[in-house]
């Protein structure tokens, strides 16, 4: 079968030629996916998508008028797809329902550590020999009481990374998660949570009931000095209202792997024509924010197992089969 892979990184060229050579025929493109690049895929049965694509409405019916009867989304997370509308137009749709939870957790700490201490200004500093310690003051992380927002797979490595510091674990999520109760993890509710915690991290889906979930009221009630850092998806953070809470100088930190409008911006690089998000510009200007590109799940191991676990919806794809990551299994004849 012929695949068009969307969006592809340059480290990751080499990893899907290799996972796919001598199964089916592969192009892979770095742009996104969008209804003005679907048409791209015409005459093309199977597409793979990245995390940015914007599969609209408009972007499927596109596809699915150009012929193509699979999406594979190299991604756990599915909010930017229209799953009704793929159902509707017979496509089959299919993501990554798995991959290294080690990758975002370790990143999320590398984001808290970073801020906790100044990295990013103290390097900047050291470039130009400046090695005065003024505004780098840091705290001990041993001690802390560490919020964890989301105890699924990856909030749970990140309790047991926080839990190897030596702090106090809150956790908040519809249910409880036994292996976080056995590090001496409290369940709370969200308000106490933000309150006593001094640092706040993210591992939540992205839902209607999860959209803003860190909003002005709940940046109101986060410790002054807290800090806060999401590594699951933009939309949970309010990016306005984390502007003002910054403008008023509340939390003494911040690590950002994305963003709410980070489609069209994060994987291109815009150093020369700059950015028009105000938001995100202001965000960036702060001293203590840190805004990395969407990468905490860019390690060789987890994507890696994106790979494969592409590969192997491609696979049942072909002979007719679903499995775990199928989404919406379509009504369309299989090439």
């Amino acid at each position: 079968m012929e695949i068009l892979a969307y969006g592809v990184q340059a480290d990751e060229r080499p990893m899907l030629s290799e996972a796919f050579e001598g199964r089916h025929g592969l192009r892979m493109l770095d742009v996104f996916l969008t209804e003005d690049t679907a048409p791209l895929a015409e005459g093309v049965p199977v597409v793979s998508s990245s995390v940015n694509a914007v599969l609209d409405r408009a972007a499927l019916t596109r596809l699915a008028e150009g012929g193509t009867r699979l999406v594979t989304q190299r991604s756990t997370g599915f909010n930017n797809i229209d799953l009704d509308a793929a159902r509707e137009l017979g496509l089959t749709v299919a993501r990554v329902s798995y991959y290294s939870p080690y990758a975002v957790a370790e990143h999320a700490w590398a984001l808290a550590l970073a801020v906790n201490r100044r990295i990013t200004r103290a390097a900047s500093r050291a470039r130009e020999f400046d090695f005065r310690l003024d505004g780098l003051l840091g705290r001990d992380v041993h001690g802390m009481t560490v919020g964890v927002i989301g105890t699924g797979k990856i909030g749970e490595c990140f309790a047991r990374i926080a839990h190897g510091f030596g702090t106090e674990l809150l956790g908040w999520d519809i249910a409880q998660n036994q292996d976080c109760l056995d590090l001496g993890m409290t369940y709370v509710d969200r308000d106490e949570l933000l309150a006593r915690s001094d640092l706040v991290s993210l591992h939540v889906p992205l839902l209607p009931a999860t959209e803003h979930l860190i909003d002005g009221p709940a940046l109101a009630r986060m410790k002054p000095d807290a800090l806060l850092v999401n590594s699951s998806r933009g939309g949970l953070v309010d990016s306005a209202a984390l502007v003002e809470a910054l403008r008023a100088g509340r939390l003494s930190g911040v690590g950002l792997d994305v963003y709410e409008e980070e489609t069209g911006v994060f994987f291109t690089d815009r150093s020369v024509r700059g950015i028009t998000d105000d938001v995100l510009a202001r965000l960036m200007s702060f001293p203590q924010v840190l805004v990395t590109s969407h990468q905490a799940y860019f390690t060789r191991t987890a994507v890696g197992q994106i790979i494969d676990a592409t590969v192997r919806n491609v696979d049942d794809f072909a002979a007719g089969r679903s499995n775990e990551n199928t989404l919406v299994a379509g009504s369309g004849d299989r090439p």
